[in-house]
This record gives C-alpha cells, sequence and structure tokens, in this order.
C-alpha cells in the first residue's frame, strides 16, 4: 500500500483540531509517538511531520474525549450488549468497531486484562493516553478508520462501569472464573521453613507486593508512589537494580497511568538504591508475613496509613515553604502607561490602594497589547490577575476606569464581566477575538474548579487553560445547533482580572487546582487593607496622555491590513543582551528548583516552578511595551522586575499551598492546628487554647498531635503560668 498521504493527513489533523481534539504525531506505520514530550504537545497541523501516523490524544486535552478499545473478539462481539451506544465507532479491516468514542468528563484510563493469561481485553482510554487514528496505517499496512461521527456524552462512573462489565462478561465466555481476578492469599509457611522459602520465592513476593501497591496516576503524587515501589523492590527486597529495573518495568509501569518511560524508572531506581532508608535494607524480604499496604507500611517515609500519619513527600512543611509576604511595594513600579493610569486611579478612587490600582492598569495593558506584540518565542501578553480583597477595599473603581478608557476607544464590546459558562466565553471570543473579563466572583470559579463534574457544559476552568495556552495558535470552537462546523478564532486573547475574598480563595484550594495547571498561570496579588479614604480631586477626566497611547494601541495593525479580519502577525518585541543572559540565568534558577520537587515527588512545585520563567517572559513584555509602546524592546531592567516578580509569585503560590491544601480530611486537621500555632507570635500554644480552637474530640485531636510529633513539625512543651505548668506545643525549628 502507497505511504500516508500528508497532504490528507494534515487536513484530517485540521478537522481533528477544529472539533477540540489536540493530535500528536506518530512514527509511519506506527502506534509510537515519535515524540517523548507528546503528552505535551498542541501542535498546528503544518507541524505534523511528513509520513506520520497521528493519533489523538485523550482526556482532558480534548474536552475528554475517550476511546474504549476493544482488544479482543469477544469485547467486540459483545460490546453493543455492555456499552452505552455512540454514534462514533471506528476500527480497520482486520478489528472492525474496535473502538468505541464518548464525551465522558473527568474519566480515568482502566485497563482490563484476563486473570489466567494476562493478555488485555478492553481498555478505558483517558488522559494521559493517545489512540491511532486516520489516515493513519497499521503497521501491517491497513488504513486505520477516520473518527468523523459525533461522540455520544455520558457520564463517566456509568461507562466505567459498562467497561468493567463487559471485561467480566468476557472473562466468563471464556469459562475463566471471576475468582481469579482477586488473587488468592499466599500461605504462610512453617516457622521451621520460613526462612528458607522466602529468601527462595524472593521476586514472586515482590511482585505481588507490587500489584498490591496502588499504581501511579498523574496529578495524584505519581512519583512518590512509583518511588514507594522501587523503594520496596531495591530496599525492601534486596533486589539488585538492574533486576529491579525489568521488574518495575514489566509489573508495575503497565498499570501507571501514564506510564512511565525507561529514563524516568531508572531514575527512581537509582533514587531508591542511593538515598537513605528508615527501614533496614531488606526488611520486607527477612520480615514476614508480607504487610497489606491498606494497614500501616513505612516505606522510608512513603506509604503510611491514610487516617493516621500525613506523607512526608507529598506534604509539604511550613518550615520548607516560608512565606515571602505581600508582593514589595517597588515590584509596582512599571514605567510609563501603567505607571500613568496606576496615577489616575490613586488620585480619584474614594479608597486609594496600590495593588489593586496596579491589577487594573497591568489588565488594561495587558488587553491592548494583546495580539499586537509577542516575544521572540512568540508568547503573548495575555495574563490572568486574581487580587485578593475584601469587603470595601475598593476593588470596582480600577474595573471602572478600564471600562471608561476601553468605552472612549471604542472598545467597550471586548469587555466582559462575569463567567456564565464556558460556552459563554466562546462566545464572546468568537465575536471580538479579544476580551477582557473583570470577574469580581472568581471565588465561584475557583469551586467550580473543585466541583464542576456536569459533562453536559464547557467546563469554564478548561476553557480558561486552554485559552492561555492558545494566545499564539488557532483555538476550535465548538458545534452550535444547525451547524456542521464549528469554526475557530485564530490567536484569541483574553486577559483576566478577577477579584477574590481572601477567606474563600483560601477555602477553595485544594490539590486539584494545585496540579491541574491553572493556579500556576495566575498572579495572585494579596492587596492588604483599605486604604484611607479621600474626597478625589477635582480632575476627573482622564488624562490625554492616557487616552492618546490607548488609541495608538486601538489603531496600531502591525503586519498591514485589517488586523482584525485577517490572519494577526504581531510586531515581534526584541531582548536586548543583558536581557537574553539574565532570562537564561532565571531558566537555570527554575530548572534546579523544578528538579529539586521531581526528586521529592511533590506535584504542586513541578507545576509551579515549570511556569516561573514563562511568567516572567510574559511580564517582561508588558513592561516593554508600557515603558514605550513606540520602539519597544525588553531591557534588563525589565527582565529583572519580571524575575523578582515572578519568583516572588511561585514561593508565594507554595507557601498557600503549604498552610491551605489538604489532600485528605485528616491533613486538614493538620494544617488547620499548624496554622493556629503559626499564628502565635510565641510559637507556642497551650493545649488547651489550641483544643478549643480545633473544636475537636480528644481522640481525634491526640492523633494530630502524635502525627505532628512524628514528622518533627511541634514539639510538647510545658508552660508555666501562675498555678500550676500546663501542657503546650511549639513549632520545631529545623
Amino acid at each position: 500500500m502507497a505511504p500516508t498521504d500528508q497532504a490528507d493527513v494534515r487536513s484530517q489533523v485540521a478537522i481533528y483540531r477544529q472539533r477540540g481534539w489536540f493530535c500528536v504525531p506518530l512514527r509511519p506505520r506506527s502506534k509510537s509517538p515519535s515524540r517523548r514530550d507528546w503528552t505535551n504537545l498542541r501542535l498546528q497541523p503544518r507541524a505534523i511531520p511528513e509520513n506520520s501516523n497521528i493519533g489523538i490524544i485523550l482526556g482532558e486535552p480534548s474536552g475528554w474525549l475517550v476511546d474504549v478499545d476493544l482488544d479482543c473478539s469477544e469485547a467486540i462481539e459483545l460490546a453493543d450488549s455492555y456499552l452505552p451506544p455512540t454514534p462514533s465507532i471506528t476500527g480497520r479491516p482486520s478489528a472492525l468497531r474496535s473502538h468505541r468514542w464518548y464525551i465522558a468528563t473527568g474519566a480515568n484510563t482502566e485497563k482490563h486484562q484476563d486473570p489466567s493469561d494476562g493478555s488485555m481485553i478492553v481498555e478505558l482510554r483517558s488522559t494521559g493516553t493517545q489512540t491511532v487514528v486516520g489516515p493513519s496505517i497499521h503497521p501491517e499496512g491497513e488504513p486505520y478508520d477516520v473518527l468523523d461521527a459525533e461522540p455520544a456524552t455520558v457520564p463517566a462512573p456509568m461507562l466505567a462501569a459498562c467497561v468493567k462489565a463487559l471485561a467480566d462478561a468476557v472473562i466468563v465466555k471464556r469459562g475463566v472464573s471471576l475468582q481469579l481476578a482477586k488473587p488468592e492469599p499466599r500461605p504462610e509457611p512453617k516457622p521451621s521453613q520460613a526462612g528458607s522459602l522466602r529468601h527462595r520465592d524472593i521476586e514472586p513476593r515482590a511482585i505481588a507486593y507490587l500489584n498490591s501497591m496502588p499504581p501511579a496516576i498523574s496529578g495524584s503524587s505519581g512519583h512518590s508512589q512509583t518511588f514507594a515501589a522501587a523503594t520496596a523492590l531495591v530496599h525492601g527486597f534486596g533486589i539488585e537494580p538492574d533486576r529491579a529495573l525489568t521488574i518495575l518495568q514489566t509489573e508495575y509501569n503497565p498499570l501507571c497511568t501514564p506510564p512511565w518511560s525507561d529514563r524516568e524508572l531508572q531514575h527512581k531506581i537509582n533514587q531508591a538504591a542511593t538515598k537513605s532508608h528508615d527501614r533496614p535494607f531488606g526488611w520486607l524480604r527477612d520480615e514476614g508475613p508480607n504487610e497489606s499496604v491498606g494497614e500501616t507500611v513505612d516505606l522510608s517515609g512513603f506509604m503510611v496509613a491514610p487516617k493516621t500519619v500525613a506523607t512526608k513527600a507529598t506534604e509539604p512543611k511550613l518550615a520548607d515553604c516560608p512565606d515571602p509576604g505581600h508582593l514589595p511595594e517597588h515590584l509596582f513600579n512599571v514605567p510609563g502607561f501603567v505607571s500613568n493610569v496606576m496615577k489616575f486611579t490613586l488620585a480619584n478612587a474614594p479608597y486609594p490602594n496600590v495593588a489593586l490600582a496596579f491589577c487594573g492598569a497591568m489588565a488594561l495593558q495587558s488587553y491592548l497589547a494583546g495580539r499586537k506584540v509577542a516575544t521572540t518565542g512568540d508568547l503573548r501578553t495575555n495574563i490572568y490577575l486574581l487580587a485578593l480583597a475584601g469587603s470595601g477595599t475598593g476593588k470596582e473603581f480600577p474595573r471602572k476606569v478600564n471600562s471608561q478608557i476601553l468605552f472612549q476607544i471604542g472598545e467597550s464590546q471586548s469587555l466582559g464581566d462575569k463567567f456564565a459558562s464556558g460556552e459563554g466565553i466562546q462566545d464572546a471570543l468568537a465575536r471580538s477575538s479579544k476580551m477582557l473579563f473583570q470577574n469580581d466572583e472568581m471565588d465561584g470559579v475557583l469551586r467550580q474548579i473543585n466541583l464542576d463534574r456536569d459533562s453536559s457544559r464547557e467546563s469554564i476552568p478548561n476553557i480558561l487553560l486552554t485559552l492561555y495556552t492558545s494566545a499564539g495558535d488557532f483555538y476550535p470552537l465548538r458545534v452550535k445547533a444547525n451547524q456542521k462546523e464549528g469554526g475557530y478564532v485564530d490567536q484569541p486573547h483574553l486577559t483576566l482580572f478577577g477579584t477574590a475574598t481572601p477567606k474563600y480563595f483560601y477555602e477553595s484550594l485544594s490539590q486539584r487546582m494545585l496540579t491541574n495547571g491553572f493556579f500556576a498561570r495566575l498572579n495572585i496579588i494579596d492587596v492588604g487593607k483599605r486604604g484611607k479614604g479621600q474626597t478625589p480631586g477635582s480632575a476627573r477626566d482622564l488624562p490625554d496622555e492616557i487616552l492618546e497611547t490607548a488609541k495608538w494601541w486601538a489603531d496600531f495593525h502591525p503586519g498591514g491590513g485589517n488586523f482584525m479580519a485577517v490572519h494577526p502577525k504581531p510586531l515581534r518585541v526584541p531582548l536586548t543582551t543583558g536581557a537574553e543572559t539574565a532570562i537564561t540565568d532565571l531558566r537555570l534558577q527554575t530548572e534546579v528548583e523544578y528538579d529539586k520537587a521531581d526528586d521529592a515527588g511533590d506535584e504542586v512545585a513541578r507545576a509551579a516552578w515549570s511556569r516561573t520563567c514563562e511568567h516572567a517572559k510574559k511580564l517582561a513584555l508588558i513592561y516593554a511595551v508600557s515603558e514605550n509602546h513606540l520602539q519597544p524592546q525588553i531591557t534588563l531592567d525589565a527582565v529583572r522586575w519580571a524575575s523578582e516578580f515572578s519568583l516572588h509569585q511561585t514561593r508565594r503560590q507554595l507557601y498557600l499551598a503549604s498552610v491551605h491544601v489538604a489532600e485528605n480530611p485528616f491533613h486538614k486537621e493538620c494544617l488547620k492546628f499548624m496554622k493556629r500555632l503559626q499564628d502565635e507570635s510565641s510559637g507556642v500554644i497551650s493545649r488547651r487554647q489550641i483544643m478549643r480552637a480545633m473544636k475537636m474530640k480528644s481522640n481525634e485531636f491526640d492523633q494530630v498531635v502524635d502525627t505532628l510529633v512524628q514528622q518533627e513539625q511541634i514539639k510538647p512543651v510545658w508552660i508555666e503560668s501562675k498555678t500550676k505548668p500546663g501542657k503546650g506545643y511549639q513549632i520545631t525549628v529545623d
């Protein structure tokens, strides 16, 4: 058969993109991605290499498109009886109707194997996986079907249950007992034989132990889980590192979502072999019987009882994440247009606040330069600003200033206030391609990140995440009723200036928000207390200097032609030599911090540090166009300011995560205890005082105390009083 027609591939990729699905290039006539970083790729059709096969990236990146992969003839035969109906069914000549496609928000990847021989029966494939689609060519020369019908939308739990029922039906059809799916417990050898038997069957015992451990899932402490598995093999069972790597690859990695690369697994084995551990070498090999991972198991501090001792590797200590405090006031100084808008706002606001004035002015400059300038690396000025401001702090006045400026330059149609839905955001961008949303109720959006499970509506957080990364790309719009195609927005720009009450913001923080990328893209600024009231000056009209600059941006059309009607060609803003060196230094610094987080298995820190340098480049670009909109260039001063700003933001985010984010209810109580103790200026608090604040039963309170003492975050002390000494607790100083 002739090689894959590359023109057909690229045109089909463009169609998939219009439907909201991202494609990954695969090796010719292969199912394997041609790049190791494929999970992060969001390629344009023209970027697909020649003669490539293509796969669709499944799950969250593609609007929760999932694939039920029927891996055997029995599964294909029984599928109609067990799976929800969907118009979208594909396959290839020798495996017709072997893929069923759905939209299932929040679905997880699940694999179902025959318990007798381990062969694959059916897979529910979601985030972290990809599936080959037409016009790709199978290794044996068969063409894959093109995915053209509309997938049915179904609830994720229902789909998972249907897939499991189908797998069970296949097992029964084959005459295999379902009981085999749950391995029977190994009989314990007699005491006289125990020692010799345990050493003879080390590998089978190790494999059985791995099978009882939870698989690693991206975004759910996956690094810690995999390091725990490597530690069990190398240190617990005393297996040689080379052999342990093979076992990890064959027995544990296929269960992980997504599977690790060989290099990443080797890194975990090396760590397990070289790091110090709490347990003695060979403790799983020599002690018996095998401990169940459902009980308290200490894998060098990584595997612990879920209701008693919190995990050291995934729950940061306060001492590890010191509070950098509010943003230093000198970081609010951005010369030029931003400074001029701030001065007007502060002079006329009933309750002037420097931080709020800064947020408003930065958001305005971000919007005005949107789709019109870019760094040499194609980063744009789109930023998300979140001001933490209580009631009465004057947060509405900076929004009014921005609204008035956009009205006077004829761009008030690009203003948005509330996020009614993800569809509403899409519709707004379809009309104008560039929007400034000034949302006073970001608390609700943040809560939706944690609670949204409605697959019938576009998720606001997912839309915001996708738009952030699509500023230099095509953004596909959904297909509406009575439409054949959904269309797209060419290089959409969305600037967000949101405000939230600090209390509700802290309550909304969760592991999900911290690891899904949205939190890492926010610039969070605590505005502090309300400023002193004033009688606004007599000059309430906007200065001509501000309006002239804003109008200049409205009329600026780089590349010539009607800017809003054709493909934008933004002005590339160069960096000076000193600025390039400073950016390189910042990148190296953040890579060191990222590697530390990676080694520790800290998903939150990895997400935060991965975005720090990108934040700095965007902010430096805004600084440059504010300073000189006629001939902008990113100077050393711009990079220094942006670097300090971004580093402070990252450290502040990690501090907020360490203080407010809990992985489970018990961890939440531990954080509450530490926060209450930290609020004491002396770092010491009496038992009676903190028990009243915690409002817990005494036995539950003692569990919290015991956990924090074991983690060496606190220590018991005696507090002298006028009557008699009493028990208390003190923060441990490392």
